[in-house]
């Protein structure tokens, strides 16, 4: 998804939160547990992320940093690679590049009341591409962003508002950090899951 790839961060997003994320890349769906602090956040997916030197159980995000820890527990190291764009998520109602926004209706995410828009972005390279987006009216949060050939999403379920502790976004006590030059994870997330796996280019 072009979007995926030119994708920044603007406008007015929840600065601190916690949800329950669901992402569909390159026809596979993963789930996690995500937290959020400003810059900053923190997934667990159900499964881990495979790695040069074996699975992840948390991956964290550092945006002012630009790069990415994945931590791996049975080793107790911290992999610290060059952020890349296969680990971006979208938080802002207000999306980048957007040139229309048309609302559709009242809808409902999962449980949850939204707003229903259909939304047009010009990405980097100049083309128009459309998106439907669910937004929380109450508390004006993204509940889930969604391309019109329905080939990539983001879903947010659960979403609350809380203060997120700084330990989330830490290297974890007694791990050892290694540097890697450049990102080894394969594009998208190359997921494992106890029934099979998941290459995502």
């Amino acid at each position: 998804c072009a979007f995926a790839e030119s994708l920044h961060l603007s406008g007015d997003r929840p600065i601190e939160f916690s949800a329950k994320l669901m992402w569909k890349t390159g026809g596979r769906i993963a789930n996690a547990q995500l937290f959020v602090k400003k810059d900053r956040y923190r997934i667990e997916p159900s499964g881990g992320i495979r790695t040069e030197f074996g699975y992840a159980g948390v991956t964290i995000v550092w945006l002012d940093e630009q790069k990415i820890w994945h931590v791996l527990p049975h080793r107790r190291i911290v992999l610290s690679v060059p952020f890349t764009s296969d680990f971006l998520l979208p938080f802002s109602v207000q999306l980048e590049g957007e040139t229309s926004r048309t609302v559709i209706g009242n809808s409902l995410e999962g449980d949850q009341p939204a707003l229903l828009y259909e939304v047009v972005v010009q990405n980097r390279f100049g083309q128009l591409e459309r998106y439907f987006e669910w937004v929380d009216p109450q508390r004006e949060i993204l509940l889930k962003l969604l391309s019109q050939h329905r080939d990539w999403f983001v879903e947010y379920r659960h979403v609350v508002l809380s203060k997120q502790p700084d330990y989330f976004f830490e290297a974890p006590l007694g791990y050892r950090t290694i540097e890697a030059l450049e990102a080894r994870v394969p594009r998208g997330w190359d997921y494992y899951d106890s029934d099979r796996r998941w290459d995502w280019k």
